[in-house]
């Protein structure tokens, strides 16, 4: 796997294969094959276990505050956000950066299953906190989603509103723009403190939610 991710760094997500992996660890190409008969089995291999790994995180941090305070467990899923891609960048370029070309992920499989964690998880947190949004999500209706979209995300969490939904999609997108700011390199030329802006973003969101 980390040599997997290796390629990943050097060449994009499209230079990972089974034969280059092979080279590396001293192994015969047939030999790899006995672990995994095809790229796209590697692949869906190492984006299910980095799937799991952001949810496992986004989880702890989120239940390391108060369930009765659903801002502040906003705040620490978003800070962990962060904290989960610096420590793991290539990580997050692979599940969130490009496609990888030729790669179709299975339905349903362990990494949709873990993907669906980390959007659940969110649309509950905002749910809590704004159940009823008005403005801009006022008259939206599940049929301005894709259907895949919609059954992702009514699978994890059943009761949500289509408003809620789209409120949490603006939510996901100021979270994890910083974040993509600072994994690709842009956040850190202009500011010395890209940890203070993400709480003070993250404090501020949390504020708006509350108002609406």
């Amino acid at each position: 796997m980390s040599i997997a991710l290796g390629q990943l760094v050097t060449d994009g997500a499209g230079a990972i294969s089974l034969r280059g992996i092979a080279r590396e660890m001293g192994m015969t190409a047939r030999a790899i094959y006995s672990y995994f008969a095809t790229r796209d089995d590697l692949i869906t291999a190492l984006t299910s276990e980095i799937n799991a790994s952001l949810a496992d995180a986004l989880e702890r941090a989120r239940d390391s505050a108060p369930a009765a305070d659903p801002g502040a467990r906003l705040v620490a899923w978003g800070l962990a956000m962060r904290e989960w891609a610096l420590a793991n960048p290539e990580g997050f370029r692979l599940i969130y950066g490009d496609p990888i070309p030729g790669y179709q992920p299975p339905a349903g499989g362990p990494a949709e299953q873990a993907a669906r964690r980390v959007c659940g998880g969110l649309n509950r947190l905002v749910a809590a906190i704004c159940p009823a949004p008005s403005g801009p999500e006022d008259g939206v209706a599940w049929s301005d989603f894709p259907p895949s979209y919609v059954a992702k995300v009514r699978a994890e969490a059943p009761d949500l509103s289509p408003a809620v939904a789209a409120l949490a999609l603006r939510v996901w997108g100021r979270i994890h723009g910083l974040v993509t700011l600072e994994i690709y390199g842009h956040l850190g030329s202009v500011s010395k403190d890209p940890a203070g802006i993400q709480r003070a973003d993250l404090l501020d969101l949390v504020d708006h939610l509350r108002a609406i």
